[in-house]
């Protein structure tokens, strides 16, 4: 790897881990699914995360910026929607009541979601926010050449979605573990609410802001 190739990268490196590490609605997405459901519900969703990173990758390859600064309403329309989406799943988790008995096991509470709902949720909270395509774009033209050559931007792309998938499954494995099953178990009416309203002002904030 030639100099020319491996400062960019070491760019793009750094500055989307510090993007990655940053709690938001993946974070909360991701660990919540594997506190609730299953190590494998969560590392589903890490991985629909990590697609999601693939599309903007490549929509930030492609100029997406330029797309919305030519078409505002499009980048509002996408931002309310994404805003929206936070908000009907911060108010879900509100609304969400705690089983009477307090006692579901965690074979009972993991057949409750489908894998392929699991991977939904980390796709769609990952794409519903167009914020992250600008950053992105921001990113790739801060750290990449003017014309990168496909090679490298596959490159870059490629070393998003593993700093993204290594961290979302570290997060897995940090809240899918039986100590903290079961402090979501003794604490969830109560982290359900946090959660909720960790969606609620992440929505809240996509749409108030521009």
């Amino acid at each position: 790897m030639t100099a020319s190739t491996f400062a960019p990268l070491l760019s793009v490196a750094l500055l989307w881990a510090v993007a990655v590490v940053t709690p938001g609605p993946n974070f909360f997405t991701t660990a919540r699914i594997a506190a609730v459901h299953s190590r494998r519900h969560g590392f589903i969703a890490a991985l629909g995360v990590a697609c999601g990173t693939v599309v903007w990758g490549l929509a930030g390859g492609l100029g997406i910026k330029s797309l919305f600064s030519a078409a505002p309403a499009l980048y509002l329309g996408f931002k309310l929607a994404g805003g929206a989406y936070l908000i009907y799943l911060g108010i879900k988790l509100l609304k969400r009541k705690a089983p009477a008995d307090g006692g579901e096991s965690l074979a009972e509470v993991s057949r409750q979601r489908s894998a392929f709902s699991a991977f939904r949720l980390g796709l769609l909270g990952n794409l519903t926010n167009p914020k992250t395509a600008l950053f992105v774009a921001t990113l790739f033209a801060t750290a990449m050449p003017a014309a990168p050559s496909a090679a490298l931007l596959g490159m870059a792309i490629a070393l998003m979605v593993t700093l993204s998938f290594s961290w979302y499954c570290c997060v897995v494995l940090v809240f899918a573990s039986e100590r903290m099953a079961g402090v979501y178990r003794r604490f969830r009416r109560a982290l359900d609410r946090f959660a909720g309203c960790c969606y609620l002002l992440f929505g809240a904030r996509m749409v108030a802001t521009h």
